[in-house]
């Protein structure tokens, strides 16, 4: 599936100019003083560099403390958050040896602009190679409450990491104040309002919600009518109506219950068997990590549970397709939906439902049922707002959507693209580069002494190696 914050991101690229630096997706054995081969596409005015991450350390930096540590407890599953020996050391390292790639391509005039949570440390890494240029992040991801972050060892360590950044910014309020509290309550960094006062000066915190290129989704849902997938997934309901919902596969998504909710209407409203439709695009990934593996199966087994249980001989359900889709394609699925069914348990932001909204006929706009949960909940109000983890409640907001009327779908359609037409991604983009240059606030008394931190202990042992010029 191409889509999510990479189809969100790559507009920007092109009309900005920016250079785009990450992953090529590739490792490969990386000795200290090796150089590193970067790759680089043209993109519009932007340009897209890559590059292979170190093979000793990708597996505890991506698929150890990252996905397996950071991922879960950023989403409030504490329950099922383990990082092995190693891990948070592979992590500081990659962190670290990407600084001394992106070291490299400072120049006086340049300014970066670090992504999500794999790389929460990076901003320190580069302070450490010299580079005093502009630096901000930006999470994509919720932060939680302190009182999750207290299971993670080195939670501390990392909020102190991050005050290395110019600006830190978030999805929601909600997520800039969580992180904030931190920085007050247990860290005790002195501060004026959202500004903090680091060892490398001030770090301001703010609020910045991911849009999406509106007016370029719908017109690509517009067209998507000719896509052969579109076509052969109109001509199968035979006048049925179509729910779709369009995910990876991660817990933090909410899929079972939204599953359970489908039976439960089923169960309530028989009349609707047979004309309705369930399209689930449920994309595999991280599938090297034992959680992920048995959600799928349960995945699985929920879905065939449901068919076997509801289903005719002229009637499937719930279509569930482990396979993804180009973005023109999505767009086609999303216009065609009556409803949009979006509920994750714990979201950043969530663009699919952004993406579902700008994908409607204005003639005929589906309904978009919403987790509250998700920072798209926050602009989009006008969506039918749901407790993801109430089945019945997901179930009484889908039968809502299927009868409401014209004149309220329209209403509440139009005020929701209104919302993605004011913050556009590149609204997003420019917002944040024009916070990030600004100058900062001197009326905070720095931290002393003013110097980095020093490493983790379990990062001490990489230290050379990641350091090496």
């Amino acid at each position: 599936m191409v889509g999510g914050l990479a189809a969100a991101l790559l507009p920007a690229v092109e009309k900005s100019g920016v250079v785009w630096f990450g992953s090529s997706g590739n490792t490969r054995r990386i000795e200290p003083g090796d150089n590193p081969l970067v790759e680089v596409e043209s993109h519009g005015r932007g340009t897209i560099a890559r590059i292979d991450l170190p093979e000793q350390h990708y597996g505890g930096y991506y698929e150890g403390f990252a996905n397996s540590c950071l991922w879960p407890l950023l989403h409030g599953r504490t329950d099922i958050a383990h990082a092995r020996a190693g891990d948070y050391a592979s992590y500081c390292a990659v962190n670290a040896y990407m600084a001394r790639t992106l070291a490299g391509f400072a120049a006086p005039d340049s300014t970066f602009w670090i992504h999500d949570y794999h790389f929460l440390p990076l901003g320190r890494e580069l302070r450490r190679q010299g580079v005093g240029e502009k630096i901000g992040f930006f999470l994509h991801t919720p932060w939680p409450e302190r009182r999750v972050m207290a299971h993670l060892e080195q939670s501390r360590e990392l909020a102190e990491a991050m005050l290395a950044y110019d600006l830190i910014g978030f999805q929601t309020d909600r997520d800039r104040d969580n992180f904030a509290a931190v920085l007050r309550n247990e860290l005790h960094v002195p501060h004026e309002g959202l500004s903090f006062e680091g060892p490398y000066g001030t770090c301001r915190l703010g609020t910045f919600p991911i849009g999406i290129d509106t007016d370029r989704f719908a017109d690509s849902a517009l067209k998507a009518a000719g896509d052969s997938d579109v076509h052969r997934l109109r001509a199968s309901l035979n006048g049925a109506k179509l729910i779709v919902g369009v995910d990876r596969i991660d817990y933090s998504k909410g899929l079972g219950e939204r599953f359970q909710a489908f039976d439960h209407l089923l169960e309530r409203y028989p009349k609707l068997k047979g004309r309705l439709s369930y399209l689930q695009v449920g994309v595999p990934s991280r599938s090297n990590i034992a959680s992920y593996r048995a959600l799928q199966r349960e995945l699985a087994g929920q879905v065939g549970e449901i068919n076997g249980r509801h289903g005719d001989i002229d009637w499937t359900p719930v279509r569930y397709l482990n396979k993804g889709f180009c973005q023109a394609t999505l767009a086609g699925f999303y216009r065609t939906a009556a409803i949009g069914l979006v509920t994750p348990l714990q979201d950043g932001m969530n663009l699919v439902a952004k993406e579902y909204v700008a994908a409607q006929n204005p003639a005929d706009p589906g309904v978009l049922v919403l987790s509250k949960r998700a920072g798209a909940a926050q602009e989009l109000d006008a969506a039918l707002l749901v407790d993801p983890e109430n089945v019945e409640a997901i179930a009484r907001r889908i039968a809502q959507g299927l009868a409401m009327p014209f004149e309220e779908r329209r209403a509440r359609w139009q005020q929701m693209m209104d919302a993605l037409l004011r913050n556009s991604i590149h609204t997003w983009f420019t917002g944040f580069m024009q916070a990030l240059k600004a100058p900062a606030p001197r009326n905070v008394v720095p931290l002393k002494p003013a110097k980095a931190p020093p490493l983790h202990p379990a990062a001490a042992r990489d230290a050379a190696w990641a350091a090496h010029p």
